[in-house]
Order: C-alpha cells, then structure tokens, then sequence
C-alpha cells in the first residue's frame, strides 16, 4: 500500500498500533505490532509488522477483540528478541496513533522498560488520532474511517490494518477541519486547531495538564508538578519525594508505569539539585 502523509516534518513520525494480552499497560503484553514510519527527508515511508509471543496467557476479552490465539503466537519470538529491531526502527522518531497515548505508548515504553531499555518520551512528540476525532465527532475507528473516508473497514483489530486506517483517518480530518474552530463545552473557542503541523496537533491531541500517560501527576497553575492522588494529592511531587524518601521508594517498587517512575526520578534530582544552590 502506497501512502501519502502530505504534512511537513520537522523530523520522522511513526504511526504505530498494538494488540495486547489485555487492556492493563503494566500487567499484560504486546502480541502484535504494526508500523509505518514517515521520513522527514521524504524518502518513501516503511513498514514494520510482527506477531510477538508475550509469554502470559491471552485474556478471553482480548481474544475476542483481535482474534489473535495463544496457538497463533506460540512460536513467534518474544518482545525481548525482537526488542531492538522495534527500538532501532523507531529511532528518535515521535509518535502518533489511535488511543496511543493512553494504551499503545505506555504499553510499549513498559515492554522496552521489562527488558532493560529505556524508551524516552520527554523528546517526543505524540500525536493521538483519537483525540482529535473524540473532540471533533465522538465515535469509533470504524465510524471514523466510514465518516472521513467513506471506506469500510473489514479487518478491524488487526494491527496493521488499524493502522492503515489510522493513516485514512487523519489524512481525512486533515481536509474535513480545515480552517473549522474547535469550541470546547464550556464555549471557549480556539482557532482552527487541526492544520498540517505536528507541534499544533501535539497540542491538540494531548492534555498538556497531564504528564504522564496513567494522569498520576499534572502541572498546577503555576506550572509546577504536583500529585493526582494519595496522601499528597495537589502537592508538588519532587519536594514531596525529597523529604519522604519511604513513599518515594514505595513508588518505585510498586505498580507504577515505567514513565512515572522516571519522571519521580528526575523531579526529586532536580529538587535536590536546586537546594544545593
């Protein structure tokens, strides 16, 4: 298949999808990858697609989603094998998706964390599809894919099907939102808000409140990070830390996505750091 992003690039993006063992971003698996990355220096884009044996048990729900068997990713290599052929692909490229940045991202940032590799996202830009259609017209992808494409879509679930739609469907909100303005439900307006930008749809996509992927911690109004929940909810999370080194360890060794805690990590270095100044 032939594709055609038709947006300028600062630097390489990939649209990625997964399929997983469930819906848990710490607890289950990749069993399926799809991805087709778009090169800044606008050579043709590349694909990659795996099936990937994730070595737990696939859940009921999730097989009645994909489709995909235990029997059918019994002898396909497992994420640790294939791990740096993923990350060497990627490269330094951003990311974008449908729901990725809820479920795809911080499930593949959690299998490179598994394996020892980290997989940085603070350099990143993410793009969720999904959260552009969720804004501008609530539905599905299938929905999604006949309402901007006028195209059906037979093979939903499978990888890199979805993400071929993907591609479908934001090419065809590129057209449908141009020059239109996205006015939030409490009437504030902002100015056509869907262009051929990354950086503006980086914006738009994400909750820029929000920095990290399970909504753990948030920036206050002073732009600081503080915590969304427990014992020091609304507190800032590296002074926080600092001085309760217990919960700071609690955190680590806890079931924390990956990306949390690298972020406690810095945040409480760089408190610690401005004290001695």
């Amino acid at each position: 298949m032939e594709y055609n992003l038709d947006i300028p690039l600062e630097r390489d993006i990939c649209f990625f999808d997964i399929e997983a063992t469930g819906l848990n971003v710490i607890r289950d698996r990749i069993l399926q990858i799809g991805i087709v990355k778009f090169f800044a220096d606008s050579r043709p884009p590349a694909e990659m697609y795996m099936l990937i044996n994730p070595g737990v048990p696939i859940s009921e729900e999730a097989l009645s989603v994909h489709g995909i068997s235990n029997k059918d990713v019994a002898n396909k290599p497992t994420f640790q094998q294939v791990a740096e052929k993923i990350y060497d692909f990627i490269g330094d490229a951003d990311l974008a998706g449908y729901n990725s940045n809820r479920f795809d991202v911080p499930m593949l940032m959690e299998e490179f964390d598994r394996v020892g590799m980290h997989f940085d996202m603070e350099k990143r830009r993410s793009l969720d599809v999904q959260r552009i259609f969720y804004k501008m017209e609530p539905r599905t992808l299938k929905a999604a894919l006949k309402y901007y494409c006028d195209q059906e879509m037979p093979d939903a679930h499978d990888a890199l099907a979805d993400v071929r739609a993907t591609i479908e469907v934001f090419k065809g909100q590129l057209n449908r939102y141009k020059g239109v303005d996205y006015i939030d439900e409490d009437g504030n307006v902002e100015k056509t808000p869907i262009k051929k930008s990354i950086p503006a749809l980086h914006d738009f996509t994400n909750d820029l409140r929000f920095v990290d992927a399970t909504q753990k911690m948030k920036l206050d109004q002073n732009g600081v990070v503080v915590f969304t929940f427990g014992k020091y909810v609304g507190r800032p999370v590296g002074e926080m830390l600092s001085k309760d080194k217990q919960y700071y360890h609690w955190m680590l060794s806890k079931e924390f996505s990956s990306q949390v805690k690298q972020i406690i990590q810095k945040l409480v270095k760089e408190y610690e750091e401005g004290r001695k100044f």
